[in-house]
């Protein structure tokens, strides 16, 4: 693959060449040169486009994909090409697929069908066996097939002994856990944020202290037993203050918050559009603005799409049969730099990737592997449904207005764009 890139503003704080417009020559998947200009006298390709912008590859810590067994909600290579269309060149894939991702055998399939795309793919193993959370998952076995964290999608980890356990036999290897922050027992059988909304609408509400009692309890776990933690997708402020204590204290624990917590808040409920059903629930005002200020903080360590395709005989029905989740890889983009300055975006997407989760992260500069996504920060536009990529259409920011465009990526020697 030998490509040059023309004009180019570069944006990476790593980068000796951050915030500077240049061209890039891209030779066998290598950055080659750097340069105010650069002649191509080998007629490599060129690309050029309008306010054309180059970081380091996006990784999303949080996506689902079907396969195996749900092939009809995403395909494994359907959702790498959508990935990589969303400025993605690497995600983190959840194991909630059919059978559930728990033993070494499932993570061999999904790594082997995932071979040979632009976005790479690293699988999650469950936990837990059956995610069930009764028994531990090969952890271990499932780490050596490629496994680079362990946590059951959306599920808690009711059982506070085998969070104990897990943490302390999880220190022999390295391992990584993520446990999903909600306390079952306080949440029943809620739909939404309880707060004004949910009442007026009249709809279940799960409270913000079904979040904050699971994570105050898995951090005193953590601080008993040593390990590392992660906490997916957390959504209230209070949720914040828990974790910024924690850090404080030298725990190693991390956490992440999905994209539309931080842009859109369960005033999207007047609407009774099931696409709104997600988990944790859409909250307030007050805890969007406290999830943004945490993000530039650096207490939220990163943000994901925490993309979850839903066939519409799962999600195009009454509200409280809706299955919980939304797609978002395609819209985190345009959704997220409209609430966030540049640098605070590209650091959540692409900073922490090597250290949470041990994926190898490359600089722009001279010599090193072509790791890229290309996107225009300055791109109004309405989300519309023919923008989904996805199989599944369930995206709560159909008819939203965005504000940035990705290009696509160059990324192991391919270039999707």
């Amino acid at each position: 693959m030998n490509i040059l890139i023309k004009s180019a503003i570069i944006f990476d704080s790593s980068s000796p060449f951050h915030q500077q417009k240049n061209d890039i020559l891209i030779e066998k998947g290598t950055i080659t040169k750097i340069a105010k200009s650069i002649n191509n006298p080998n007629n490599y390709q060129e690309i050029k486009l309008d306010n054309l912008h180059v970081s380091q590859g996006w990784f999303d810590s949080s996506v689902c994909f079907g396969e195996p067994g749900l092939e009809e909600r995403e395909t494994i290579a359907n959702g790498l090409f959508t990935a990589a269309k969303s400025g993605f060149t690497a995600v983190a894939v959840n194991p909630n697929t059919n059978p559930v991702a728990d033993n070494k055998s499932t993570i061999e399939f999904i790594k082997h069908k995932a071979s040979g795309f632009a976005s790479k793919l690293f699988p999650i193993g469950n936990f837990t066996k059956g995610a069930q959370s009764a028994d531990l998952a090969e952890l271990y076995d499932m780490q050596n097939s490629g496994a680079i964290a362990f946590g059951d999608y959306n599920k808690s980890i009711c059982n506070a002994n085998l969070l104990k356990i897990g943490l302390q036999y999880a220190q022999n290897f390295d391992g990584l856990i993520l446990s999903f922050p909600q306390d079952n027992s306080i949440a029943t059988e809620g739909l939404v944020n309880e707060e004004v909304n949910s009442t007026k609408l009249g709809l279940k509400g799960i409270p913000g202290l079904a979040e904050e009692l699971q994570i105050a309890r898995d951090l005193f776990i953590l601080e008993y037993t040593g390990g590392k933690l992660h906490i997916p997708t957390i959504s209230t402020e209070k949720a914040v203050k828990l974790i910024k204590d924690a850090k404080k204290k030298g725990l190693n624990v991390t956490c992440s918050v999905a994209v539309h917590h931080l842009v859109l808040t369960d005033d999207e409920l007047k609407s009774f559009n099931s696409n709104t059903k997600v988990l944790p629930p859409l909250r307030t005002p007050k805890d969007t603005k406290a999830l943004i200020k945490a993000l530039k903080e650096g207490v939220i360590d990163m943000v994901t799409s925490d993309h979850n395709p839903i066939d519409i005989e799962h999600k195009k029905v009454e509200y409280y049969n809706a299955k919980f989740g939304t797609i978002g890889l395609e819209s985190l983009f345009g959704a997220l730099n409209s609430v966030l300055d540049l640098d605070t975006l590209i650091n959540s997407l692409t900073t922490k990737s090597k250290t949470i989760f041990k994926i190898e992260t490359t600089t722009i500069a001279e010599g090193q592997k072509a790791d890229l996504t290309l996107f225009n920060p300055a791109f109004e536009y309405e989300f519309k449904e023919s923008d989904i990529l996805s199989t599944s259409k369930n995206s709560l920011f159909i008819d939203k207005k965005m504000n940035g465009k990705v290009y696509g990526i160059i990324a192991n020697n391919n270039v999707v764009l």
